[in-house]
């Protein structure tokens, strides 16, 4: 068992598990570009099938012009807070296996996982750089794939606000109570041997 950031688990893990969580109150500090770019180098080390690397990450700071612009591919709800993040980041993969042989590509049936497995790295040297990560689903995704040039066989699949906290009471009212670590259900709900449980 271990216990840090308000949260316990089940068994002994490494405490950075339990510190990385996914606010919304940041405080919209500069970020430097060598900081974004140790995040996203650690990100790109993560594993993938037959190491594609499907993974692709389209960034902007909120000193950079394009700041607006990745802000407006959001959710109105999302932009709300995200705003005041030090970075946004795009999560693309290649829905395609692109072979140099000059074979016709083929469908690449991990690009999520393996993009989800980058996604956990970046979360997790967040933390190990001072910095926290809040992954979103809520994103205009046609436009962020007109807006940012996708390739033909790329899909986006989330956003990624990146910055430091802020105080929780500078929140919109309806957000201040969720800005907490959440807890997990319990190992045993979602770990079964040999099979799934039978009802």
């Amino acid at each position: 068992m271990t216990t840090s950031n308000n949260r316990t688990s089940d068994f002994d893990i490494d405490p950075i598990f339990l510190d990385r969580w996914s606010p919304r109150a940041f405080n919209g500090e500069p970020m430097d570009r060598t900081a974004l770019l140790t995040i996203l180098e650690a990100a790109h080390w993560a594993p993938s099938a037959r190491n594609y690397q499907p993974w692709r990450f389209i960034y902007a700071l909120n000193t950079d012009p394009e700041w607006d612009g990745f802000v407006g591919l959001l959710n109105e709800s999302n932009q709300v807070w995200a705003k005041s993040a030090s970075a946004l980041v795009l999560l693309f993969s290649d829905t395609l296996s692109r072979r140099n042989d000059g074979s016709e590509p083929r469908p690449l049936r991990s690009h999520s996982f393996d993009t989800g497995a980058a996604w956990a790295m970046l979360s997790l040297q967040a933390v190990r750089s001072g910095y926290l990560a809040h992954a979103m689903g809520g994103v205009d995704f046609d436009r962020a794939q007109s807006e940012l040039g996708a390739p033909a066989g790329f899909r986006a699949e989330a956003a990624v606000a990146i910055g430091k906290l802020a105080n929780p009471a500078d929140l919109p009212d309806h957000l201040k109570a969720r800005e907490v670590p959440n807890g997990r259900k319990k190992l045993s709900d979602v770990a079964f041997s040999g099979a799934f449980p039978r009802d």
